[in-house]
C-alpha cells in the first residue's frame, strides 16, 4: 500500500512516499535518495517496492529543494540532507514506528552513515553505490569548481539538469570526513558495483575499512551507479531483506518501551498511539494495534472495530468447535469460519419488509472430514455455545465510567 506523507524539517514541508506491507509489517526503513535525484528514481522506488514484498515498510522522501519537497536546492547541502532524514526518522517514530534499517544510495549513503547515531532505535545500514565521505560528491562539478569558489556560486549540469551550486555547499561538505564511520554501533552492509562509472569502487573499500564488526560487502556486479536495471535493484532488495533479518528483531508488532502497560489478566487496554485512528490495545500478555482503513482516514495498521468484534466471535466458535469435535472424538482435521456483519441483513428473517431488515453477523462454517447428516447438523447447533456469541446474545450491559 502506497501512502503520500508530508512532514516538515526546518521551515519547510517535504514530500514522501510510505510503503506498507498489506500483512503485518514486521520494521520500518527509510530511504535516503542519490544526490539532486527524487524519491521517484527508478532504485528507490523499486527497492523499496521489493522490500514491501518481503514485509518491511519503506519511508522514502525528496530531500528540500527537490521533487515535490519545498526550498530551493541552491540553499541545501550535506547538513540540510542530514536534518531532513532526522526529520523523516522523527515523522516515523511519530506517527508509526522508529525507522529500524537506514539505506543511502549513492550520497544518500553517506547522509545515512552521518545520521545514524541520530537515529538511535535504527539498528543497520546499507549504503549502495556511496562514496565515503560528503566531499567525493565534488567531482560531479568539479570543471566549475574555481567558478564557484571565485563568484560564490556557479550553475551546472547534472543528469541533464541545471543546478545552482553555491560556495556554502562545497566548504559544507568539505567539513565532513569519514570518522564517524568507526564509531557506527551498527550493523553495516556496503553494496557496490565493481563497473560503476560514477563511484569508484574504491570508496567502498573505504567504508569496509573504516567500519567496525559486524560489517558485510556484496557485490552487484555488472550493475550501473543507478541500478537502472529492473533485476539489479531487485537483487539489492533480496540481499537486504535477508541481510537485516539476522540483525532486526521482528516486533513492530510488539510494545515498545513506552507503550508498555502492566495489566491484570482479563482486562484490555485501549489508548490513543497517533491522536487519530490508530490505537495501542494490549492485554497482560500481548499487543497489538486497531485502526480504520484509509479510505476513511485511518492507516490501515490493524483491524477496525467491526473486524476485532467478529475476530473474537470466530475464534471462540472455532475453539468450541474444536474442543466438541476433541471430546466426541469427531473426524475433524480443519475448522474455518468466515464472518461478516451488515446493517441490512434480508435473507431469512421475519417481518424483513416491515423492519427493513435487521443487524446481524453473518457467520459461515466449514470443516474438513466425514460426519454425517446428523453429527453436522448438532456441530452447528454447538457454534451457538460459544461463549461470545452467548455475551453477544445475553443483552450484557455496557458500564462507562469516567475516571482520573
Amino acid at each position: 500500500m502506497r501512502q503520500k506523507v508530508e512532514f516538515t524539517s526546518g521551515s519547510h514541508t517535504l514530500s514522501g512516499l510510505l510503503e506498507t506491507p498489506e500483512a503485518n509489517v514486521r520494521f520500518y526503513a527509510l530511504f535516503a535518495h542519490c544526490f539532486t535525484c527524487s524519491k521517484d528514481v527508478a532504485a528507490a522506488s523499486r527497492i523499496s517496492r521489493a522490500l514491501t514484498a518481503k514485509g518491511i515498510a519503506v519511508l522514502r522522501f525528496d530531500f528540500t529543494g527537490l521533487g515535490n519537497s519545498d526550498g530551493d536546492f541552491a540553499n541545501t547541502n550535506f547538513s540540510s540532507n542530514i536534518q531532513d532524514l532526522v526529520a523523516a526518522a522523527d515523522f516515523l517514530r511519530k506517527e508509526y514506528h522508529a525507522p529500524k534499517l537506514l539505506i543511502g544510495h549513492s550520497l544518500g549513503g553517506a547522509a545515512v552513515l552521518g545520521v545514524a547515531q541520530k537515529v538511535p532505535e535504527s539498528v543497520a545500514v546499507v549504503t549502495i553505490g556511496s562514496p565515503s565521505d560528503a566531499a567525493h560528491v565534488a567531482h560531479n562539478f568539479a570543471a566549475h569548481i574555481d567558478d564557484i569558489n571565485a563568484k560564490g556560486e556557479a550553475e551546472v549540469t547534472l543528469a541533464g539538469r541545471n543546478f545552482t551550486i553555491q560556495k556554502q555547499f562545497l566548504d559544507d561538505i568539505n567539513s565532513y570526513g569519514n570518522q564517524h564511520i568507526s564509531k557506527l554501533k551498527k550493523a553495516l552492509l556496503v553494496m557496490h558495483s565493481p563497473v560503476d562509472t560514477i563511484v569508484n569502487i574504491s570508496e567502498a573499500e573505504k567504508i569496509y575499512q573504516a567500519a567496525l564488526h559486524p560489517k558485510s560487502f556484496v557485490s552487484l556486479d555488472n550493475a550501473d551507479h543507478l541500478l537502472s536495471h529492473k533485476n539489479d535493484s531487485e537483487y539489492a532488495a533480496e540481499v537486504i531483506a535477508a541481510w537485516a533479518s539476522r540483525y532486526i528483531n521482528n516486533d513492530t508488532s510488539k510494545q515498545t518501551n513506552s507503550d508498555k502497560k502492566t495489566l491484570p489478566k482479563g482486562h484490555v487496554l485501549v489508548e490513543e498511539k497517533d491522536h487519530k485512528f490508530t490505537q495501542h490495545v494490549s492485554t497482560s500478555s500481548h499487543y497489538w494495534l486497531a485502526d480504520e482503513p484509509v479510505s476513511v482516514g485511518g492507516k490501515n495498521t490493524g483491524p477496525d472495530p467491526y473486524e476485532h468484534l467478529l475476530a473474537g466471535l470466530g475464534a471462540c466458535t472455532s475453539m468450541t468447535l474444536r474442543m466438541y469435535a476433541q471430546r466426541k472424538k469427531l473426524p475433524i482435521q480443519h475448522i474455518k469460519v468466515e464472518l461478516t456483519h451488515t446493517r441490512n441483513y434480508q435473507d431469512d428473517c421475519n417481518n424483513c419488509e416491515q423492519q427493513n431488515g435487521i443487524e446481524a453477523i453473518v457467520r459461515n462454517i466449514s470443516f474438513v472430514g466425514n460426519l454425517d447428516q446428523q453429527q453436522s447438523a448438532r456441530f452447528l447447533e454447538i457454534a451457538d455455545k460459544c461463549p461470545v456469541h452467548k455475551t453477544l446474545h445475553n443483552n450484557v450491559a455496557v458500564i462507562s465510567k469516567l475516571v482520573e
